[in-house]
């Protein structure tokens, strides 16, 4: 969770290419937790969907190449024009990750059905009777009245106010990352089996969270 404290103290970094508001929402967000401890981090479920398309295209991919070898074979990365794309939704904290479902609709419904079934489990297995605080950003269906009220009803602690336009401030980008290079380290030719190795280097890349 050290990481956390890092994105902190870099925060002001980025501010420069945000608008006004953004910069002042992040320097509270900031100077509200700017004491925060790696205990305190510890007791962070931090969350976010995350998109997965076919045929590695799930992120960037950097090449080394010498000169005249532009269009040979081990420098080309071969696309398709209209992936299949599956977004999914995940949580992690210092004490592990959690399952992720398939996002069909990203909409209230859709989240306060995830939260009821992963999120609320995940708090008892990991935490148990401990506090805990529950991390996500400000998507439309993250913040709608229905959601906080349900949030609220469940004694849900709320991370924030999260600052808009901020992905670099959650760790959880980082675990996306790891998680995208290992999918399309294994090639999956279609739907059922991106979701199968989605789920697969997920669950493997728990230990390493702990």
């Amino acid at each position: 969770m050290a990481r956390c404290s890092i994105v902190l103290e870099n925060a002001l970094f980025f501010t420069k290419l945000l608008l006004d508001c953004y910069i002042r929402d992040r320097l509270i967000f900031c100077r509200k937790y700017s004491e925060w401890t790696a205990e305190d981090w510890g007791k962070v479920i931090f969350s976010d969907e995350a998109p997965f398309r076919l045929f590695g295209a799930s992120g960037k991919r950097l090449v080394r190449r010498r000169k005249g070898e532009r269009y040979h074979q081990s420098c080309v990365m071969p696309t398709v024009k209209h992936p299949d794309t599956m977004c999914v939704w995940g949580c992690f904290s210092s004490k592990g990750v959690t399952i992720l479902p398939k996002n069909t609709a990203m909409n209230k419904e859709w989240y306060q059905n995830t939260l009821q079934q992963q999120l609320l489990p995940t708090i008892q297995q990991q935490f148990g009777e401990e506090q805990c605080i529950f991390q996500h950003d400000g998507a439309p269906c993250h913040k709608a009245k229905v959601i906080t009220k349900w949030l609220g009803d469940q004694n849900v602690e709320i991370l924030g106010p999260w600052p808009g336009n901020s992905p670099d401030l959650n760790p959880i980008e980082n675990l996306w990352s790891i998680l995208k290079r290992r999918v399309d380290k294994q090639k999956p030719t279609n739907s059922d089996k991106l979701q199968e190795v989605i789920m697969k280097e997920w669950v493997a890349i728990g230990p390493e969270v702990d």
